[in-house]
């Protein structure tokens, strides 16, 4: 598919790996609706001018998800892909020191944003996308959802994290079988270690070990990389059903 002149849904698309990518769409001649809570994409939207459009968008609401498509088709005529990088980190231990227990809502608040409202953007934006008239190869839309390394590589404390991103991975091919029928691919990838928010939060000495914990390059990875990724897929049509790990080479333990 090409980028130029199609609509996409970005989540997260107030910053980071969402902004990134918005960014590069946009520049790239596509139309963008910024979806997220953070109503910093207001302004982002208004930098980016016309062809981009914010709307506040919780990614568990079905109501708030179901607006954000329907801006897409309203605004720019038709939806034709999605970037979901919303979600959140959860850090807890199943037993603290004192061997207290988890908090089970934390778990659950974990795995219902970032699975939970993941299936919640696909299913809304698929049954967008299956109106589409096809394009080239038939195709009418593309799904590109975010997991991490974690879902692979989780460490102590990541129980919620690291098991929501593993479910976001594990629906990378039975969604891309199913909506194959209606020409949509679904793509997961898996960044490392990014200079993201999530970041913001830790000491500059433990981001610079982070950086160098990665094989190659020896830095954290950079939105932009993942933004130049998820335009690949989108014109790349042979990719389908895959997740991809864009992480130097970094193997966590």
């Amino acid at each position: 598919m090409k980028i130029s002149g199609k609509t996409f849904l970005v989540t997260g698309a107030a910053s980071g790996l969402g902004e990134a990518t918005t960014r590069s769409l946009i520049e790239q001649g596509a139309n963008v609706v910024l979806a997220d809570i953070n109503k910093a994409g207001v302004e982002l939207a208004a930098e980016l001018g016309q062809a981009a459009s914010f709307i506040a968008t919780d990614i568990t609401s079905e109501e708030d998800v179901q607006n954000a498509v329907n801006l897409a088709v309203e605004s720019y005529g038709a939806l034709h892909g999605v970037v979901h990088c919303a979600g959140i980190v959860v850090v807890q231990k199943l037993l603290d020191r004192e061997l207290n227990p988890a908090s089970l809502e934390l778990f659950a608040k974990g795995v219902n944003i970032n699975l939970v409202g993941t299936f919640n953007v696909n299913r809304l934006a698929a049954q967008a996308m299956a109106k589409n008239e096809p394009l080239a190869d038939n195709e009418r839309g593309i799904i590109i959802n975010t997991a991490s390394i974690a879902a692979f590589d989780g460490q102590v404390g990541q129980a919620s994290y690291a098991s929501s991103k593993a479910g976001v991975a594990g629906m990378a091919l039975p969604l891309a079988r199913e909506l194959s029928r209606h020409g949509i691919r679904v793509m997961t990838l898996a960044p490392g270690v990014f200079e993201t928010p999530m970041m913001s939060d830790i000491p500059d000495e433990a981001v610079e070990a982070l950086g160098n914990s990665v094989p190659f390059p020896k830095r954290l990875g950079k939105p932009a990389e993942f933004a130049a990724m998820a335009c690949h897929i989108i014109e790349n049509t042979m990719l389908n059903g895959e997740v991809i790990r864009l992480d130097g080479a970094i193997r966590m333990v």
